[in-house]
């Protein structure tokens, strides 16, 4: 052990990431004393401070809890006046989303199709109770097979258009002539788009949208899942991003509190416990998710949930969150692919890899484009987009090449690790 922790770069926090954890913990009740961290930064740690903040989607979120902490004091100036003018802008964007996806749903419920919202608006209000402070990017249904082809149509009928399908999920965009970037995170009237995933029509398992339930949203009845759909749905979301490149902080944060409000339910926790039982990989999936949080931010998940969930988590994953845990949580776009030891660890107990590891630490195929053509597009903006689209390319390429190489040093010690537990 002692010769893994010594060679290993993950056992410590660097000063980039001390500040960030400092960000993580403010959200802990009794307030934790690393906030005292975020005080006397440079301009420069700001800098990079509200970047990680920015991609993390926890911008918003910490503005909010440092107002209500009464600590707005820690930001300096013009941090203070940026996160405001965010929060304006970002409010607004909500409020067009917000009215957007009444109206599909409107088109939707008029021509009676079978569909219920997923994530985004449905988290509303136990995990995401101000929605003006929530980094979303899209529309997301869930829509029966019968009604997928009535539902593309009204999506198109609004301006979006199909831009990818994979499997039973439709990918639709919107104003593609007008880029999306990160100094626009917060401002409406870019890129928009929504997703259609299609629940197929079968006899071996409960169908989704015949257990979901309406919620009085905005002025209009929204489907939504039951809440014990909810919250699996929510967990899985949340493990399939974290086993990914690159996750977003706040969906941490908002699961978590989706915990903690439903902490005392018991009947609430069988019958999540129930329902798990006829998904035998949802306990794995959970519970790493749970153990992570846990490990991160402290205990917050009752017995009824951890006995089986994170107890049932063979020991391999509890030492990858151990190790890796706070720095995956904690990372930087575009991440990295430590998450894959993680996954091996599952692969053992059961629980299939989304994809082979050679693929995943490189794939074959050229990432998909950033920006497509306008109508009437000129020369000069074709090579500007071209020029984008080679950058990214770069960009992605150097990505794989630097952590694929990390990932292979990590993982030799690692066996290294589970070596000197087994002897």
């Amino acid at each position: 052990m002692r010769t893994f922790h010594a060679n290993s770069a993950s056992n410590s926090l660097s000063r980039a990431l001390q500040l960030r954890e400092a960000v993580l913990l403010l959200f802990c009740d009794p307030l934790r004393m690393e906030y005292v961290r975020l005080l006397h930064l440079s301009r420069k740690e700001w800098t990079e401070l509200l970047l990680w903040l920015d991609t993390s989607g926890l911008a918003l979120y910490f503005l909010d809890r440092l107002k209500e902490l009464d600590l707005l004091e820690l930001l300096p100036p013009a941090v203070l006046t940026r996160l405001r003018k965010n929060l304006a802008d970002n409010t607004e964007r909500m409020e067009g989303m917000i009215a957007e996806s009444i109206a599909i749903q409107l088109r939707f419920q008029e021509e009676g199709l079978s569909y219920a919202v997923l994530k985004g608006f449905s988290l509303w209000p136990v995990s995401v109770p101000k929605l003006e402070l929530r980094s979303q990017l899209d529309l997301d249904f869930l829509v029966s097979e019968e009604s997928a082809v009535e539902a593309r149509r009204i999506l198109e009928d609004v301006g979006y258009r199909l831009h990818a399908a994979s499997g039973k999920s439709w990918e639709f965009k919107a104003n593609e002539g007008r880029p999306s970037s990160l100094n626009g995170l917060y401002r409406s009237g870019l890129s928009r788009s929504a997703e259609l995933h299609i629940e197929a029509d079968s006899h071996c398992r409960p169908s989704l949208l015949s257990r979901s339930q309406r919620l009085f949203f905005h002025g209009a009845l929204m489907p939504v899942l039951s809440p014990v759909d909810l919250f699996l749905g929510q967990g899985l979301h949340l493990y399939k991003h974290v086993c990914s490149e690159f996750s977003r902080t706040a969906h941490l944060i908002e699961f978590r509190r989706h915990v903690i409000a439903r902490y005392g339910d018991a009947a609430f926790w069988a019958e999540l416990e129930e329902q798990s039982a006829s998904e035998p990989e949802a306990y794995l999936r959970l519970g790493a998710m749970i153990l992570l949080i846990t490990h991160v931010m402290g205990k917050l998940a009752p017995e009824a949930l951890t006995r089986w969930s994170v107890d049932r988590l063979p020991s391999g994953a509890g030492r990858w969150v151990e190790v890796y845990g706070r720095r995956t949580v904690l990372a930087s776009f575009p991440g990295s692919k430590l998450y894959l030891l993680l996954q091996e660890e599952l692969e053992a107990a059961g629980l299939p890899a989304k994809r082979p590891l050679r693929q995943a630490l490189l794939p074959r195929r050229l990432p998909p484009a950033i920006a497509h053509a306008a109508a009437g597009e000129g020369l000069f903006s074709r090579m500007k987009r071209y020029s984008r689209q080679l950058h990214f390319i770069v960009f992605r390429l150097r990505f794989h090449l630097l952590e694929g190489m990390r990932y292979l040093f990590e993982s030799i010690l690692w066996r290294q690790y589970r070596n000197e537990l087994s002897q």
